[in-house]
């Protein structure tokens, strides 16, 4: 039994380290090209199984090489693949991931078909045998029947909606949730000053996505200045790690891995913010999308 079901993207990533991002019209020099598999769902599925906690993927991929490579490289570390849809309909979703020095990113997406799968492909019986499901980017419609399906059987739910959080239409996947994640620039896409004003004066949010998530746990990641999480009018605060970036691709992932953990440990908001900033910096320090994590290097890292 999984007792973490992750739902979303499951990728390709092709990592193009650079000795520099181009300006416009600029040209930059490729130092190593690695592929490997990603996407945000896998990542944190990943990280789950690391951490010791069972964790199934709900996704898709295309009947292709860059599909069976992903599937078999999770499989491989003991994530439960049984609901990927493989579909003969499209390629597998390919990622450009161009990296400079200073661990900077930025993505270049080509059409595949990580969004094929629906609700429908997570038959009834593992999610009510849960504990939890984190859903990551997806079809706003598939988001919201999975979250609603986890609440009607008592399956927590968490949400990181990704960059596009604010024009996607996940409003009612949002008010279905219990905790959701977003990096400083997603909240300010999506709420604007609402994250202040909307709880501090109680003045509401314009948008429908900003009031959802004015009225939900927030769990804020800052980069290097840590995390936080604002439950009501109550704030728990963690102020991260110091590290040096080498590759800050799927460091949002592992935080998220983290933080369930922990929270699924029973940990208090302070140290499931501990263990979450202690993945994503182990993840921002080395190469690649998933750093193989453990409750050993966390706990040097914790502890120290």
């Amino acid at each position: 039994m999984s007792r973490v079901i992750c739902a979303g993207h499951v990728n390709w990533d092709v990592t193009l380290r650079v000795d520099a991002l181009p300006e416009p019209d600029g040209e930059a020099t490729v130092e190593s090209r690695v592929g490997a598999g990603g996407g945000s769902a896998a990542n944190v599925a990943s990280g789950l199984v690391g951490l010791d906690v069972p964790a199934a993927l709900l996704g898709s991929v295309g009947d292709d090489e860059h599909g069976h490579a992903a599937v078999a490289e999770l499989a491989s570390k003991g994530v439960d693949c049984r609901h990927v849809v493989s579909v003969d309909r499209g390629p597998t979703t390919v990622k450009y991931i161009v990296v400079d020095a200073a661990g900077e990113v930025f993505v270049l997406g080509s059409p595949g078909v990580n969004e094929a799968f629906e609700a429908t492909d997570l038959p009834a019986a593992p999610l009510a045998a849960a504990d939890h499901l984190h859903l990551t980017s997806q079809s706003p419609d598939t988001a919201a029947t999975l979250a609603r399906r986890a609440h009607e059987v008592d399956t927590t739910v968490s949400f990181d909606p990704g960059r596009r959080v604010g024009d996607r239409g996940y409003a009612d996947a949002l008010r279905e949730v219990d905790y959701v994640f977003l990096n400083d620039r997603e909240a300010a896409t999506a709420l604007g000053e609402a994250v202040e004003r909307g709880r501090s004066a109680g003045s509401e949010p314009a948008s429908e996505v900003g009031e959802a998530l004015a009225r939900t746990t927030l769990v804020l990641k800052h980069g290097p200045r840590g995390a936080e999480v604002r439950d009501g009018d109550d704030r728990h605060v963690h102020p991260g790690y110091p590290v040096d970036a080498v590759d800050t691709t799927g460091a949002g992932d592992a935080f998220a891995s983290g933080f369930i953990a922990a929270r699924l440990d029973g940990a208090a908001y302070e140290r499931a913010l501990a263990v979450a900033n202690a993945c994503g910096a182990l993840t921002a320090a080395e190469p690649g999308a998933r750093t193989q994590l453990s409750w050993r290097r966390l706990d040097d890292l914790v502890e120290g």
